[in-house]
C-alpha cells in the first residue's frame, strides 16, 4: 500500500519490494494533487512510474479518489473488498516522517488481524529519523504530524483497547 505523494521514492520502494517477492500486489492511493498537475491523480502518478520501474500493470490495484490519509486507508480497503482480495499481511510504503500516522490510520481501517509492516522512505526533502530536528522546516513538518496523531487520535484509542479487551 502506498499512500499518496508526489515524490517517487514511495513507489520505487514498492516496485523493489514487489520484484524482490515480498508483494503480490500494489496499492497506490490518491486523487488529484496540485503538486503533479500533470497527472490526474496521484494513483496515475505512481502507477505510471511503476510500470516504467517493470512492474506488470495487472498487478496494480487502483485507487484514485482519496483526499487525505484517512480516505487513503478507507478507499484502499473498500477496493480490496470490491475484487474480493483476501489481506492477511500489508507493506505501507510511505514517508519517514508521516509512517507512525500512516499506520495507525491504516490499522483504524482496516480488520484487526491484518499484520502491518512499514517500509518508511525518505524523500527529497531528506526527513529521516537521524536529521529531523536540524533543520525548522523539518521540525515544523515533524511536529504537525505529532498534532495530526493528536487530532486524529485522541478520540478512537479508548474504543481500540475496549475492542481489544473484548477480543473483537
Amino acid at each position: 500500500m502506498i499512500p499518496g505523494g508526489s515524490y517517487p521514492q514511495q513507489i520505487e520502494r514498492a516496485a523493489e519490494l514487489y520484484k524482490g517477492g515480498y508483494a503480490k500486489y500494489l496499492l497506490p492511493s490518491g486523487g488529484f494533487n496540485p503538486k503533479i498537475p500533470e497527472w490526474k491523480s496521484e494513483w496515475e502518478f505512481f502507477e505510471n512510474l511503476a510500470v516504467k520501474l517493470g512492474v506488470p500493470e495487472n498487478v496494480i490495484l487502483k485507487e484514485d479518489q482519496a483526499r487525505n490519509t484517512f480516505e487513503n486507508a478507507g478507499l484502499s480497503w473498500r477496493a480490496l473488498q470490491s475484487i474480493n482480495l483476501s489481506v492477511e499481511s500489508v507493506i505501507l510504503v510511505c514517508k519517514s516522517y508521516h509512517s507512525r500516522r500512516a499506520l495507525l490510520t491504516y490499522q483504524s481501517v482496516f480488520p484487526l488481524d491484518v499484520k502491518f509492516y512499514v517500509s518508511p522512505v525518505i524523500d527529497k526533502r531528506g526527513i529521516s529519523k537521524e536529521t529531523w530536528f536540524l533543520r525548522n522546516e523539518h521540525i515544523s513538518i515533524v511536529m504537525g504530524e505529532v498534532t495530526k496523531i493528536g487530532n486524529y487520535f485522541e478520540d478512537k484509542i479508548s474504543k481500540w483497547v475496549a475492542q481489544i479487551d473484548d477480543g473483537d
